[in-house]
């Protein structure tokens, strides 16, 4: 490839790592180095350490910079994500360090940004694209240890300077072992059980580990145990001041595989490396892979070829955004065995967002509806945070819901025994957007369907939620052994307490709601005045849980056209009925099957095929526009755990269906 298509590459964070990629950039095939960016521009060393590059003052300078096609981020962990982000906004391909971020949920964030863009994303995983690397998987694929059962695989070295700011030692730059070595362990371990199984790499069903934290709080030597489908098992070893062997070994039932430090491919610099094959009772076979080239000018040819191809991420081995996505799950699992949370991550701690900027108010609200009883308008659609597990996670969706106009936020006190709560209380805290929000809550969970537990649980989650008031409190099922004015009386005295402004019922019938208002009317107390069942295009053929309601027949929509109340919608997209994972074939979800798979809802399911197809659509996205076509107000529950399923629900807004569509989805 000649310079004038050769990829013209900028560095961010002047490190250790980024001058060995960049002594590579000479012997690469498709690339140039044109610049380094760095906040300190009379910082010694940089010229004679980056030689023939620009010195570009500051990281946003270096975005901007017309000469720059690709960058290469080497910062500390904890800032990968913010600046991936940015320099995809700005158009520019990445190659970032691994691991690719401090958690699955920035990586999502960062590869939701790339993929936005059209822009190249790869983690930096140098030995995944290096000959020797290939050479192993060519091995497993072939069999050449029979059935693989047991990997071992070990990454530990000693500090010589243990210095509590050294950046694996601190704390505030993401430090430790797990992150920054146990991810080879992780990423190497996964492909190996990937190509034995004759695939680019494997997830584990289980992970186990445990670690030992250093007196700067982060984790100095961890270990873990993966279970892999097929019962293969994997120990890894990982550690920053405890030296190691530093070997892969993969036992098989026909001998056993070991190779020495194979992240480093044949030498940092080139050379020749064996991988050893052991047999049971025979002489040890050795495979040598001999390659002269630098370890790093593989993975920067790898990058400029694919960015040349049009690609936006590796082929395999390389790793590929599923690949990245399925690492990180499994250090954020084993972070959480150990305990390992750093104090960035903690709600008080970041209050801007992912990408460093501060949290902004739409520009062009979502479509809204009043609410009675609040004097304010709600989203269209609601964001609910049952499955929220870190604050980062949450706090990621939050943002982005937020700055597309969002307004609604779902959560109950049993969610998460409470972390749901916390979760969105601490996020609304430090953006200071609790004014901005309509916030629902729900009590009185079976077994505790009680009225006198209502203040108590409403209590909690008050304190959890770190507000004076809730706006819609919903009962979470009925108890129809009590009389449903003691239900009535107990939130009508959270009304007047002010706790709450308006109330309902979540999983409740017709004649309950009915009961509650007359009673209500009859005895001078606030009515119920909001619904949260179950509403979609696909009828709930069986409850999914026990106590639940579903209105979604011809009989609930006449009671809500004639009432008027709003439905907060749970499962409103019928739990992924409306996509690959209710194909017919695919019955091994029992929780879709039992509660969705009926004659009605596959014609239904067709029809919003062929009406998505028509309009660009996917078919949940007519699922979720259908809610909002009704002629009673339906606000649809939304669950994502990422922010590319948030953005890909949100395109049903650009949905507008006729009456007469929606009579053709439900009758053909």
């Amino acid at each position: 490839m000649n310079d004038h298509s050769a990829i013209a590459w900028g560095i961010i964070g002047p490190g250790s790592i980024a001058k060995q990629f960049a002594a590579a950039i000479p012997s690469s095939e498709t690339g140039r180095l044109a610049a380094i960016a760095t906040r300190d521009p009379s910082r010694a060393g940089l010229a004679e350490g980056f030689p023939g590059a620009r010195i570009v003052d500051g990281y946003e300078a270096i975005l901007a910079d017309p000469d720059v096609e690709a960058l290469y981020i080497a910062t500390p962990h904890s800032s990968h994500a913010q600046w991936a982000i940015r320099a995809a906004e700005a158009g520019k391909h990445v190659l970032c360090e691994k691991p690719m971020g401090v958690s699955a949920a920035e990586a999502e964030a960062m590869i939701n940004a790339a993929d936005k863009a059209g822009t190249f994303l790869a983690e930096a995983f140098m030995n995944r694209v290096h000959p020797l690397t290939h050479r192993l998987v060519e091995l497993l694929h072939n069999g050449v240890v029979g059935d693989v059962r047991i990997i071992k695989m070990s990454f530990g070295f000693r500090l010589a300077e243990p210095d509590p700011t050294h950046r694996l030692l601190a704390n505030d730059t993401a430090g430790g072992a797990v992150l920054d070595v146990g991810c080879y362990c992780a990423s190497l371990a996964r492909l190996a059980a990937g190509a034995a199984a004759g695939a680019p790499f494997l997830d584990p069903v289980e992970v186990r580990g445990v670690g030992h934290f250093g007196p700067t709080g982060v984790d100095e030597w961890a270990a873990a145990t993966l279970k892999f489908p097929g019962d293969v098992i994997a120990q890894l070893s990982a550690s920053i001041t405890v030296a190691q062997d530093n070997q892969l070994r993969i036992f098989g039932t026909e001998g056993w595989i070991s190779i020495a430090e194979p992240w480093v491919g044949t030498g940092r610099n080139g050379g020749t490396k064996d991988i050893l094959i052991h047999r049971p009772d025979g002489p040890v076979e050795t495979v040598v892979v001999d390659e002269p080239r630098p370890l790093y000018s593989f993975e920067i040819d790898a990058v400029g070829r694919a960015i040349r191809a049009g690609q936006t991420q590796l082929d395999p081995p390389g790793a590929t955004w599923a690949d990245t996505l399925g690492n990180m799950n499994v250090l954020d699992r084993w972070r959480a065995e150990i305990g390992l949370e750093y104090g960035f991550e903690k709600p008080g701690y970041r209050t801007e967002k992912i990408d460093g900027r501060p949290l902004s108010r739409p520009s062009a609200p979502m479509r809204r509806r009043p609410l009675r009883g609040l004097g304010r308008e709600a989203s269209v659609v609601a964001l609910g945070g049952a499955n929220f597990t870190s604050f980062s996670q949450a706090a990621i969706i939050c943002d982005a819901f937020f700055e597309r106009g969002g307004n609604v936020l779902d959560s109950a006190w049993i969610y998460g025994s409470g972390l749901c709560d916390k979760l969105l209380g601490a996020w609304m805290a430090s953006r200071g957007v609790r004014d901005d929000i309509i916030l629902i809550g729900k009590g009185a969970h079976a077994p505790l369907t009680y009225p006198d537990v209502i203040a108590t649980q409403l209590t909690e989650s008050l304190d959890r939620l770190q507000t004076d008031t809730i706006d819609a409190y919903f009962m979470h099922r009925d108890n129809l052994d009590i009389p449903v004015g003691e239900f009535v009386d107990a939130m009508d005295a959270e009304v007047r307490a002010g706790r709450i402004r308006i109330y309902g019922g979540s999983n409740w019938s017709r004649e309950r709601m009915d009961a509650a208002s007359a009673y209500a009317e009859a005895n001078d107390r606030q009515p119920p005045g909001a619904l949260s069942n179950n509403f979609s295009l696909a009828e709930m053929v069986e409850p999914v849980w026990e106590g639940v309601v579903s209105s979604s027949d011809d009989a609930w929509k006449a009671w809500q056209r004639q009432r008027q109340i709003p439905n907060f919608a749970w499962s409103s997209q019928a739990r992924g009925f409306f996509t690959d994972r209710a194909a017919p074939e695919k019955t091994e979800d029992t929780e879709l099957v039992n509660g969705w798979y009926s004659e009605k809802n596959f014609a239904r399911r067709q029809r919003a095929i062929e009406l998505g197809t028509r309009l660009g659509k996917s078919p949940l996205h007519v699922a979720l526009a259908y809610c909002l076509a009704q002629d009673f107000p339906v606000i649809p529950l939304i669950g994502p755990l990422a922010i590319g399923e948030l953005e890909d629900s949100l395109e049903a807004l650009d949905i507008e269906l006729s009456p007469d569509e929606v009579r053709w989805l439900e009758d053909g």
